[in-house]
This record gives C-alpha cells, structure tokens and sequence, in this order.
C-alpha cells in the first residue's frame, strides 16, 4: 500500500476546512465580555461562542434657576433681607456662590438646591442691587455635576430711609433751626454700619428750637417725621453745599454724603435763614438770619390777574442777573434786566426791579425788591432757605 504525502507551503497536513482556519475574533468597543461554554458542532468540531455588551454613560443634567428672591425688579427691598438663590437639584459644596454688586458684609451657604446669603450688615438706601449667578463652565455646580449652562443677571432697589433719621442727621450737621439730642449715648459717628442701621430704626431724641427770635409762621410748619417743605428746604441746603443737585429730594446720593459729613464732622457754617413776604398794604420782606431780622423792606408782588401765590416755597435757583423775558396780561411783550435774583416757585422769584415806588401789587408774581434791599437780602436767600407769602 502506497501512501502520498502532499506539503503545502511547507506544512504537512491533510485538505483542512478553510473556513475554520481563516476564522478571527471580530473587533469590539465593549466594556465587558464572556464566554459561554464550548458547543460541539455535528461534524464533530468545536467552537467557542462569545457574547459581549456595550455600556455608555450619559452625561449628568445640566441645572436650571427655579427661583430667586428678591424677585427681578423688586422695589423698597428690606436692607437686611436674606437673598435666595433656589436651582433645580441640590448643589455642590465647592460650587462658586453668586455675586452681589455692592456688595455688603455678610456669607453665602448652600442647603439642598438653595443658595442663601444673609447680610450682616445693611444696604445703603435705595441701592440698586445687582446679582449675577454664574452660568458655563466655571458656573454654578450641582451636585451630581451638572453645571448651570449660562449666567443669569436680575436687579432689585432697597427701600428707602427714615424721613425722621434725615432731620436728626440735618440738626446734628446744624443744618436745621432745631437741636437735636439722642435719649441715649450718641451713635459714633464714625461707625458706617451702624450709621447705616440708624437710618432704618432710628434712635431716640428730643428737637429744641436754637433761637427764640424765629416767627410763629416758621414754628408751625415744623413737623417730626413729615417729608413736607421745612424738610425739603433743610435737604436742599445741604445738598447745595455738597455738590449735590438742590432738589429737596430723599434720594440715593443724599444718605452717604449726610453719613459722610457726620463722620467728618463737616457742619453748616452759613446758619438758617427764612424769608416771610406780606401782601398786607404796605407789603414787605422780612428775612430772617439765626432768628434775628437781617431784612426788611417795602416789596412789590403780583397784580390781580397775575397775583403772588399764597404759601411757603424753598429757593431752588438763584442768578446775579438776568433777562427776564414773557408776556404782559395786555399781550404785549416784556424783556427786562432784573438783580439779585432767588427763584422759590416756578417763574416767581424775589429780585430787584427798577420801580418808581415799592409796597404795592406791581409784579407778574415775583417779590421785586429796591436795589440795595436786594442786594442785601440776596446772600440769605440760599438754596433751600424758605419763602412764605401770606395776605
């Protein structure tokens, strides 16, 4: 018996299924695999069977702002009123906190999906407060990761200070015709905070009237806690020597400079001064300096179609000269150069004008004055100083 041997590049062997020669485990991306136990084909050849799975994971959701408080655009705002920041899942300890701009003392901490701040001490009045919550990044990071994707920005205003803090804070820069001395010990006044804190609750105190020499007209119109003329009047002489714009107005410029005079100790050296016009015949000026009378003249005021008007006005504008310019009741038209002037209600001011006699209605609502009478009275009627008109 002959037995033939074929070699086939080399290797000796019989004809081999090529199929099972040629076979490679295929490519996977999988992260875990097994292998099952091997199966016995009918041709009696075994293979290994495999199975294997893929898992991928999802990134984690990114936060949302669910609420804050204050709301955007909230106005009178509590100064020391805590500020929430509320997402839609809990937060990370190492998270950044939002921003507050400006900024007061105070701590920011993270419970469940809540940022709060608390202040510890409180906003200046009426401060437009701006709160960023950081987005992106580098924002806000929850605790499974997510992030919030971009930054949010609201604003709010805090409410605004005490009428009652302003005169005290007016009598103790000698700004005001009354004294004003605290129940208790003095407030430092170099303490901002609690400067700041004063104007909301204030403290205390009793007024006293410097002088004995001031008018009953005068005396009537003060009134503890009433925002009315007499403490418009008081504000707008020291807005005048602040830089600030004599408005009379509480407004956000006004509490630092007042915080600021008293901790300075920068005091009103130019003294009180009123100014009391009667329509009465002969009609006057009376103007009065520390309560005494430094003025007094015959004055002219408004005609019967164009009269002066009753009550008490603070000066709001004052000029060396002028032309004043309008209309006469007869349609005819008038340009006059007039002096010394110290406007107290509209188009109505007190000034001199050229006028062959004084003491009766002559004007278009002003109070004219004789030249040296003016000229003398001008100094006192600063900004602020009040103007009453009776008769």
């Amino acid at each position: 018996m002959v037995i033939i041997v074929f070699l086939i590049g080399g290797v000796a062997g019989a004809f081999v299924d090529r199929a099972i020669v040629d076979r490679k485990p295929a490519a996977t991306s999988t992260t875990s695999s097994t292998t099952a136990p091997t199966n016995t084909t009918g041709s009696g050849t075994t293979t290994p069977s495999s199975t294997s799975s893929t898992t991928t994971s999802a990134p984690p959701a990114a936060l949302a702002l669910a609420l804050i408080t204050p709301v955007s655009g909230a106005k009178g705002v509590a100064a020391n009123a805590p500020i929430t920041v509320t997402f839609s899942a809990p937060l990370s300890k190492s998270s950044p906190t939002p921003v507050l701009a400006p900024a007061p003392s105070g701590s920011w901490s993270a419970n469940g999906e809540t940022f709060t701040f608390v202040p510890s001490s409180d906003f200046m009045p009426l401060s437009r407060v701006t709160l960023t919550v950081p987005g992106g990044p580098a924002g806000v990071l929850g605790a499974a990761g997510g992030r919030l994707n971009q930054s949010v920005t609201e604003r709010f205003q805090i409410a605004n200070g005490s009428v009652v803090r302003v005169q005290q804070l007016l009598s103790l820069l000698d700004y005001s015709p009354l004294s004003w001395t605290p129940a208790r010990a003095p407030l430092p006044t170099s303490d901002s905070a609690t400067q700041i804190a004063a104007i909301y609750k204030p403290p205390e105190g009793t007024y006293g009237w410097r002088s004995r020499g001031w008018p009953a007209q005068l005396r009537a119109m003060w009134h503890p806690g009433v925002n009315d003329a007499f403490t418009r009047g008081l504000i707008m002489s020291f807005e005048a020597d602040h830089a600030l714009i004599p408005n009379g107005t509480i407004g956000a410029s006004l509490w630092p400079a007042l915080i600021s005079a008293l901790a300075s100790n920068t005091l009103n050296t130019g003294g009180y001064n009123y100014a009391f016009a009667n329509k009465a015949a002969p009609e006057s000026l009376t103007i009065y300096h520390n309560g005494r009378v430094v003025v007094k003249s015959q004055a002219n005021t408004g005609i019967g179609v164009s009269p002066t008007p009753d009550g008490t006005f603070p000066v709001f504008e004052r000029l060396r000269q002028q032309v004043m310019r309008g209309t006469n009741p007869n349609g005819s038209k008038y340009a006059d150069l007039v002096q010394y002037i110290a406007y107290f209600n509209g188009n109505d001011a007190v000034h001199y004008m050229d006028r062959a006699d004084y003491g009766i209605p002559q004007s278009l609502g002003c109070i004219e004055l004789p030249l040296l009478d003016a000229a003398k009275a001008w100094p006192y009627l600063a900004y602020g100083t009040l103007v009453t008109i009776v008769n």
